[in-house]
This record gives structure tokens, sequence and C-alpha cells, in this order.
């Protein structure tokens, strides 16, 4: 059994800031727990634009506390998320989002991610493993 809180990975290799500045994401369950998914709690600030392509993965998100528009950039489809709201990049949506508040959510990759991904200049998070 593993137990372990958000504050615990504060400033630790399990507590990732973007490169661009943009969020930033505890990850409290990565790939070396070899469970078939990783478990993240990510904060997007607010006033930024951010757009990913998960091409590697499939992401459920879980809106806990602020508002953003989520944009799915393939048909221009917008949605307002909110805290209670999910969204599921299923088909590996390319998407964007733009908070109005700070976007507090909680996240889940399969494959699990190791903890070192960061979007690359297409938005994507490279498919890493625990060897690589």
């Amino acid at each position: 059994m593993i137990v372990r809180s958000f504050e615990e990975i504060e400033d630790t290799e399990r507590h990732i800031k973007g490169a661009k500045g943009t969020w930033e994401s505890k990850r409290i369950v990565l790939a070396r727990e070899k469970v078939g998914f990783s478990l993240h709690e990510t904060v997007v600030k607010a006033g930024t634009e951010t757009s990913m392509w998960y091409a590697n993965h499939i992401e459920a998100v879980l809106c806990v506390e602020g508002e953003c528009e989520l944009t799915n950039d393939e048909t221009g489809e917008k949605h307002w998320i909110t805290p209670g709201t999910m969204y599921l990049l299923d088909g590996h949506e390319k998407h964007t989002l733009r908070p109005k508040t700070d976007f507090r959510a909680v996240c889940v990759f399969n494959p699990p991610v190791t903890g070192r991904e960061d979007h690359d200049e297409n938005g994507v998070y490279p498919l890493l493993t625990e060897a690589s």
C-alpha cells in the first residue's frame, strides 16, 4: 500500500514546473509504481494559454478548482470547464487551455508518465519509460 500526500511531494522531483511557466504538476503516482497509470494534481495559471497534444497518452482531467476554456483545436469546439467537470482526451485530441482563474485539476495518464516529461514544440509529452 502506498500513502502519499501532495504536500509531501512539494518541491521534490515529483513536483514538475513546465518550461514555459504556464503550469505545474505534482505527480503523486508515476510509472515507477507499476500500476498502469499515473495520477497528478496540475495547476494551469490564470491568464495563460497552453496548447497540448498527447499523441502518446490518454488523459482524463477532473477540475477541482478554477475556471478554464478548453478548445478542441481540431474542431474548434469550445467547452467551459468548472469544478466537478471532467474531460477525457480519448482520441489524442490537440487542445488548448485558457484559464480565467488558476485552474487546478486531478489528472490520470495511460500509459503512466515517468515524471520527467514536459511538452515539446508540438505540445506532446514524449513516450518515456523508466529505463529511458
